[in-house]
């Protein structure tokens, strides 16, 4: 997914040209999630390797439903950072700095880029196992979808995931 991030960052024009879609025009009106999860595979790009680089492209998003969601995200907005692969756990928080934009690396018109920043590293990762135990977590998409790799986070999945979180801001 970021393979090259910061040869990307040279390679997206600062106006974008990112036209604005019933999708983008719609979000103005319905209730923000409180956030955002993005998922990568450690080995091809970890969160250690975002607080290294300070910034990054998120892209490579191939799946329609991924691409929906992250033509909805905005400069501001949270995202869980989730390591896929063995670890399979959230490790660490994002913000969007930059985007939705087309993705230049790609002939697909419908493929799009957000540029992240590394917020905070979560203490201990949180388990897709601890968060299976949780009945109130049982219909996120996390969940559901497992392939999804870009997906809405309530206000109240946040709290909770921050709350189960070992030595986390709210976790025990």
């Amino acid at each position: 997914m970021l393979p090259s991030a910061l040869s990307l960052m040279e390679a997206v024009p600062p106006s974008g040209g990112f036209q604005l879609t019933k999708e983008s025009m719609k979000r103005k009106s319905e209730p923000l999630p409180g956030g955002w999860l993005f998922k990568e595979e450690p080995t091809h790009y970890s969160y250690a390797d975002l607080e290294r680089d300070g910034s990054a492209w998120w892209e490579g998003v191939e799946n329609p439903l991924a691409r929906k969601h992250l033509r909805q995200v905005q400069p501001g907005d949270r995202v869980l950072y989730y390591h896929t692969g063995k670890e399979r756990a959230i490790v660490g928080e994002m913000r969007v700095i930059e985007g939705p934009k087309p993705d230049p690396k790609s002939a697909d018109p419908k493929a799009v880029v957000v540029r992240v920043e590394p917020v905070r590293r979560w203490p201990q990762p949180l388990t897709l196992d601890r968060i299976k135990q949780e009945a109130e977590l049982s219909g996120w998409e996390l969940v559901r979808l497992p392939r999804l790799s870009v997906m809405p986070v309530s206000p109240e999945q946040w709290k909770r995931l921050e709350s189960l979180a070992p030595g986390g801001p709210q976790g025990s």
